[in-house]
């Protein structure tokens, strides 16, 4: 049985990115590629290595419509910009501190329900196209 077959643990909720249903909306940012000073090992302090960042977002779309305006959505560009903030802050050790502190920045907005939250350095080790961590949280 593969891993993707077993059922789940009951203490795990999961949620659909995207659920007309429940009136949830899907925001993304796929692949964002950037430079970030992250890493525990000596090589990967004072310097920078690429890596890539991927966000799912569950949305509460609320009882009103957005009306067209950027103010009532949540901006995946706002999403992006608080990334690269975190980055700005200095050195990360951990790409899963970097998902941590992604994921908390995204629930702090309050239509945000859920956040799935993909770092991946892209650089760290020569025969793979990528390593890294994936997390899910929700409030």
């Amino acid at each position: 049985m593969a891993i993707d077959d077993m059922p789940a643990p009951d203490n795990l909720v999961h949620l659909p990115y995207a659920d007309a249903a429940n009136g949830v909306r899907h925001v993304f940012v796929r692949d964002y590629v950037t430079d970030a000073e992250i890493g525990v090992w000596s090589h990967e302090k004072g310097d920078t290595q690429k890596i890539r960042i991927s966000v799912d977002l569950s949305v509460l779309e609320g009882r009103l419509h957005h009306q067209d305006q950027i103010e009532n959505v949540v901006c995946y560009n706002e999403v992006v910009l608080g990334i690269q903030a975190i980055i700005n802050e200095g050195h990360i050790h951990l790409v899963e501190t970097l998902a941590e502190k992604i994921a908390e920045m995204s629930l702090g907005n309050p239509q945000v329900v859920k956040a799935r939250v993909k770092v991946e350095k892209l650089e760290a080790v020569n025969a793979a196209a990528s390593v890294g961590v994936e997390i899910e949280r929700h409030r």
